[in-house]
């Protein structure tokens, strides 16, 4: 029996099997007959990274979209029906099945990375053992850090771990854990042991697979009160991961950017000599060979409409969270428009400026309207939960055509050819992991203060001596808008009282002045009745005949967002 293979351009849909598909077929891959080739294996291996395009192509349904919105630091916003916009940020339910791309994105990568695993070892004309074993670890890499991200969306998932069809239930914590962390140490054991300079750019590497570990460590050590990380046949200690990031810092080839305003793109080639706050301070935007890029996902210019690939294929977290319309033209230069997602939380702007009044990440991360955009509208486009406040790190960033002078909705049309609408044309890389998080994960675990320093000594600031609140304050200003702030305050278990400090925070609806008000019983009450984690999608439950059940604190009318 062999399993047909669809093929369509470097994407491939694996089906069922059948007895009549063991001959030879010339129009359809099989497992008869694919993978055989080195060309093959490379189909197999970027088809697994295909699937995160497939996510992203509907973002405020994505792990990243949601710890963004629902942490401490940033509201929901968009305008007044963009519930699901709001509903992540007060940690209610807008749909039955919400996450469900989500969910089948990822599982479609686990598939295949399944499938990778059970057939690599068909393939021929490897240049090498070691290119063999590269291809292997980022298989393992790819279904570690899939996993990884549904436990941290959803607690307990179904563990697949082969491309036979099975109905099961979901798998304890712990045995999740145990697969994404041995799947890690086969990862760190196969990949090229050389810097990162001589890998393929956008591929996992040795060194993200060690980053990789960290987080996974301190998430699961902290969230659940444990001191090694287990693996399907022992455990890992945080000496051991403390060498595996010693490695990294040693031989990654992976380093700090001189300036931390290059890491973004309104530093870019087009803009940075037009924008006040970037003109003439020789600035570059490291777009290209970024030394501080360990793992990213990667976007392109065959983006197009009617395919959620394609759709995918632009970096949609930017469009939802630029200015809305009425906003994001030449009055907002270079802030371009788009949803209105994630206003930014005017505490944090407040407590940074206080705590570190001289360090320069929070201009260089926050766009203070006040102080940058005099002609900016409150309310426009009836957005819904505004501050005032914006981050810089993922928005849209407009650029003057030098040819005619004509304002353009992303650099990226003049830079990447990009198409020009203003909804597909943000190219910016999706950060996953970056150097100065693998120098603070390396200060936490050793409880010391070498990297954290390192960090800080990058925009200029003194030295201090380490403690878990110092290093706390340092990833909540170097971080922000990353998409780590969420676990970062779950694994601390600071969550709840966090959380519940938005309450009575300013803001503005359709320009009027309003405060964050209750809703569920509050963001504490939430957080507490869910743990943190989301609800599996309806559609999923239904799928199953009943094995996998709801997740608690969810599944009633009463965590429905009404909107306001």
């Amino acid at each position: 029996m062999k399993k047909i293979i669809f093929i369509i351009g470097a994407i491939l849909l694996f089906t069922g099997c059948d007895s009549f598909l063991d001959s030879e077929s010339y129009t359809k891959k099989n497992t008869g007959n694919f993978p055989k080739t080195l060309d093959d294996a490379n189909k197999m291996i970027t088809a697994i990274y295909s699937t995160m395009s497939q996510a992203i192509s509907n973002p405020q349904h994505t792990l990243f979209y949601m710890s963004e919105l629902a942490s401490d630091e940033r509201f929901g916003g968009g305008g007044e029906n963009d519930k699901d916009m709001q509903g992540l940020d007060h940690f209610m339910n807008t749909a039955p099945s919400r996450f469900g791309t989500f969910w089948t994105a990822r599982y479609q990568g686990i598939f295949r990375a399944n499938m990778a695993l059970e057939t690599l070892e068909n393939c021929t004309g490897w240049e090498s053992d070691a290119q063999k074993n590269q291809y292997y670890g980022e298989a393992y890499f790819m279904r570690a850090l899939f996993y990884f991200e549904m436990v941290q969306m959803f607690g307990e998932v179904p563990l697949v771990l082969k491309t036979e069809a099975e109905n099961l239930p979901k798998s304890p914590a712990d045995a999740i854990y145990a697969q994404i962390a041995s799947d890690l140490q086969q990862a760190i054991s196969l990949m090229y042991d050389k810097a990162y300079t001589e890998t393929q750019s956008g591929h996992a590497t040795k060194w993200a697979a060690q980053a990789l570990m960290a987080r996974v460590f301190l998430f699961y050590t902290g969230y659940y009160n444990k001191t090694d990380l287990p693996t399907n046949d022992g455990s890992i200690s945080k000496d051991q991961v403390i060498s595996w990031l010693d490695n990294c810092i040693a031989n990654s080839g992976h380093g700090l950017v001189g300036d931390f305003r290059n890491l973004w793109p309104y530093t870019n080639s087009y803009t940075v000599e037009e924008y006040a706050y970037t003109k003439g301070k020789g600035l570059m935007w490291a777009d290209d060979g970024n030394k501080e890029t360990v793992f990213a996902v990667k976007f392109g210019t065959t983006v197009d409409w009617g395919d959620t690939y394609q759709l995918g294929y632009s970096n949609q977290y930017v469009l939802h969270f630029g200015l809305r319309s009425n906003n994001g033209g030449e009055d907002t230069f270079p802030f371009g428009q788009g949803w209105g997602a994630g206003p930014v939380n005017s505490k944090l702007w407040n407590d940074w400026r206080a705590q570190e009044p001289t360090d320069p990440r929070r201009v260089a991360s926050i766009l203070n309207v006040e102080d940058e955009l005099t002609k900016y509208i409150y309310g426009a486009d009836k957005q819904m939960e505004e501050t005032g406040f914006w981050q810089k790190k993922y928005i849209p960033i407009t650029a003057h055509d030098p040819d005619g002078g004509a304002l353009v909705a992303s650099y990226a049309v003049l830079k990447e050819k990009a198409n020009p609408n203003l909804q597909i044309c943000h190219m910016q890389d999706l950060v996953l992991i970056r150097f100065a998080d693998i120098l603070l994960m390396h200060s936490e675990l050793k409880q010391d203060n070498t990297g954290l320093n390192k960090v800080r000594a990058r925009v200029g600031l003194p030295i201090v001596g380490y403690s878990l609140e110092a290093l706390k304050r340092e990833r909540r200003w170097e971080l922000a808008f990353e998409g780590q702030r969420y676990f970062d305050i779950m694994r601390w278990h600071d969550a709840p009282q966090l959380l519940a400090q938005q309450e009575g925070a300013a803001i503005k609806n359709r320009g009027v002045d309003a405060v964050m008000k209750v809703f569920g019983g509050g963001y504490k009450a939430r957080y507490e009745a869910t743990g943190g984690f989301w609800p599996i999608p309806e559609s999923q439950i239904a799928l199953s005949n009943g094995v996998l059940t709801q997740n608690k604190g969810w599944g009633t009318s009463d965590v429905e967002y009404p909107g306001w």
